[in-house]
C-alpha cells in the first residue's frame, strides 16, 4: 500500500468498498463511492501499487495532461478519507478496478490498512444484472455473516454459493478478520444495462442510509434516475417484444414483493421519511 498522506487518528471509522468490473453492473456501485467522495470532500490517503495486481494490457494506463506537461496515469485502487459532520464518524472509501492477479494479497493489503486504523465495519457494494423491471424499485440484497448485525439491521443471512468477484473476497476477508462485514448488492435490469444505471446507485445509497443510520444527500441521482427511466420507457415503447417482457417482469416482481407490504416494512419506510424530512427542514444548530 502506497501512503499518499499520513492518516490521523480516526474516529469510529467505517470502510465502504466498491470495485469496477464484474462486480459493478451499470457502474452502480462505483458511482456510489464517487458520489460519496464528492459529497464529503474525500481526499486520497493511500493507493495500491498496481504493478503487482493489474494486467496493463487489460487495464491500460492513460496519458493525461498534468498542467505542466503530460504524464502517465496508472489505474489502480485508491483509499479516500472523508469526515462528514452528518455521520459523526470517519469513513474510508475504497474505489478502484477489480485486480487481475493475487487477490488474497490484494485483500490483505486493504484489510491491514483498515485494521491498523481502527476500522471495525466493512461494507462492500456491488451490482449484478437480473430479471427485474426498470419501472419498479431496484431490489437490493443486503446480508451479513454476523447474526447480531443481521438481526439489528434486518438483513438477510448470507446464502449465496457460486462464482464471486473481488467484492466477495474482501467481504469474506473482513469476516475472517473478525470485522463486521456487510454486503449490499443492487439488481440492474439486464435489458437496460447500458451504463450508467443511476437508479441502482440510488437504491444502494438508500440502503447505506439505513446501515449508517444517517441521511445522505442524494444530489443529482434522483433527477438522473428519472431521466434514465424515461429513456428506457422510450426503448420499451418502440419495441413490442420488450414492452411485453417488461410487463411480465412487472407482474412477477409485484407478486413476489407482496409480503413486503407488512406493518414492519411500512413502519420502516415511514421512519426513513421522517428522518429525511427532519434533515431537510432542520435549521441552523
Amino acid at each position: 500500500m502506497i501512503e499518499i498522506e499520513d492518516l490521523p487518528e480516526l474516529h469510529d471509522p467505517v470502510m465502504i468498498c466498491a470495485f469496477e468490473g464484474w462486480n459493478d453492473a451499470g457502474e452502480a456501485a462505483s458511482r456510489v463511492i464517487e458520489h460519496l467522495g464528492d459529497l464529503w470532500d474525500a481526499e486520497a490517503v493511500a493507493a495500491i501499487d498496481p504493478e503487482d495486481y493489474y494486467d496493463f494490457q487489460v487495464t491500460r494506463p492513460r496519458v493525461i495532461n498534468q498542467g505542466q506537461g503530460r504524464g502517465i496515469h496508472w489505474n489502480t485502487t485508491r483509499v479516500l478519507l472523508a469526515s462528514p459532520d452528518s455521520l459523526g464518524r470517519d469513513v474510508l472509501l475504497v474505489t478502484g478496478i477489480e485486480p487481475s492477479f493475487r487477490w488474497r494479497a490484494f485483500t490483505t493489503e486493504i484489510l491491514d490498512l483498515a485494521a491498523s486504523h481502527g476500522v471495525t465495519t466493512v461494507i462492500t457494494l456491488g451490482a449484478l444484472l437480473a430479471d427485474v423491471a426498470h419501472t419498479r424499485p431496484i431490489p437490493v440484497t443486503c446480508s451479513s455473516e454476523d447474526e447480531g448485525v443481521a438481526y439489528r439491521h434486518e438483513l438477510e443471512p448470507a446464502r449465496y454459493e457460486g462464482p464471486t468477484g473481488i467484492t466477495g473476497v474482501v467481504a469474506d476477508g473482513a469476516h475472517q478478520a473478525e470485522m463486521i462485514s456487510i454486503s449490499a448488492w443492487a439488481a440492474v435490469p439486464h435489458y437496460a444495462s447500458q451504463v450508467p444505471c443511476p437508479k441502482a446507485s440510488l437504491a444502494l445509497l438508500v440502503q447505506l442510509e439505513d446501515l449508517l443510520d444517517s441521511v445522505i444527500d442524494h444530489g443529482e441521482l434522483e433527477d438522473e434516475t428519472r431521466a434514465w427511466e424515461r429513456g428506457v420507457d422510450e426503448l420499451a415503447n418502440t419495441d413490442e417484444d420488450v414492452a411485453e417482457y417488461v410487463s411480465a417482469l412487472e407482474s412477477a416482481q409485484d407478486t413476489s414483493e407482496l409480503p413486503e407490504a407488512s406493518g414492519d416494512a411500512i413502519a420502516k419506510e415511514f421512519e426513513r421519511y421522517l428522518r429525511r424530512r427532519g434533515d431537510d427542514t432542520a435549521g441552523p444548530a
